[in-house]
């Protein structure tokens, strides 16, 4: 039962055991999951009843982003405590939010209260967001990261303890902090990119990492309003540094990547057109050594929730997961 249908007290009392499933993250995850950050946008109430909605489509993870908005980790706890069995995860939560001692008691936390049921994404996020908005200093990212991996590994921990692993994936775009991710991490997940990014991270991390890109996807056939959409999406991530410098590495020339990108540099970053296009875009990540991808339906309206989409695309991806994971 999905759209205006869903009973959300019905999805609530679904009663399903996770007993069993073990260590295998890749498994747990699945092929498919959501990025959103359209869950902030609405009440608290509405975000589990849309995170009920999610998990009844059949996708894997609901990914969620921090910026500004509710503290990621009592997000997640909302939504883990209304579904069954779909995967939390953060995309990610920023190592200058909290000490590394607060951020262990977090994690340890959740994944003691909702066993095999969170994947917590860590990232160095970017300078204007530490500095400017949070009052921290930006310095020597990759070091930084590394060091609170060692701190959070470090941390003291009074509560019940988890009875499985904490798991962790590092949002990684080089070299160094993809091999960063592949020595002290579970795996990475890649923000902004492209198979190619993709297969090129895969060649780094080596097979047994978890890889897990985010993919932008417009359900719009005309090419002009899909790339004016998608064009919305670009521009905010084309102001930040480290974004563009991994475009650059792909090959991009940085005079493609002003004014929030040319056609070319769009049509590379947002999957638009039918279902059928989309679910190509995501396939071919899965081709180059994903494990799972992140898909992001951006809504015209940029802070409305793309439920329709959501609803629309969950047959065609549902199925090239289940595919995917009988292959």
């Amino acid at each position: 039962m999905t759209g205006p249908e869903l009973s959300f007290g019905r999805c609530a009392r679904i009663v399903r055991s996770i007993a069993g499933m073990g260590d295998d993250l890749r498994s747990v995850l699945g092929p498919i999951g959501i990025w959103t950050g359209a869950l902030d946008a609405v009440p608290a109430s509405q975000a589990q009843e849309l995170a009920c909605e999610l998990e009844e489509l059949g996708y894997g993870a609901i990914w969620l982003p921090e910026v500004a908005g509710r503290d990621v980790f009592v997000h997640l706890a909302l939504l883990l405590s209304a579904t069954s069995h779909v995967v939390g995860a953060t995309g990610i939560a920023n190592i200058w939010a909290r000490d590394a001692v607060t951020m262990a008691g977090a994690m340890k936390g959740l994944t003691e209260a909702f066993p095999d049921r969170v994947v917590f994404g860590l990232g160095v996020s970017h300078r204007n967001l530490v500095e400017d908005l949070r009052g921290h200093r930006y310095d020597r990212p990759l070091q930084a990261m590394r060091d609170y991996l060692a701190a959070i590994d470090a941390a003291p921990y009074t509560a019940k303890r988890p009875s499985v692993p904490v798991r962790r994936v590092l949002a990684a775009l080089g070299p160094k902090m993809l091999e960063l991710a592949a020595g002290r991490a579970d795996g990475a997940h890649p923000y902004f990119v492209t198979p190619e990014h993709t297969a090129g991270a895969r060649s780094i991390l080596g097979s047994e990492p978890l890889l897990c890109p985010e993919q932008a996807v417009v359900l719009e056939v005309d090419p002009t309003r899909a790339r004016e959409i998608g064009r919305t999406y670009t521009s905010i991530y084309l102001a930040q540094p480290n974004y563009v410098r991994n475009l650059v590495r792909l090959g991009f020339a940085e005079s493609d990547l002003t004014a929030g990108g040319t056609d070319a540099v769009v049509d590379a970053l947002v999957a638009w057109g039918t279902v059928e296009d989309v679910t190509a875009r995501v396939a071919a990540h899965l081709d180059a050594g994903a494990d799972h991808v992140c898909v992001q339906a951006i809504d015209p309206d940029r802070r409305g929730v793309p439920r329709q989409q959501w609803q629309e695309l969950a047959p065609a991806l549902v199925d090239l997961g289940r595919r995917r994971r009988g292959s």
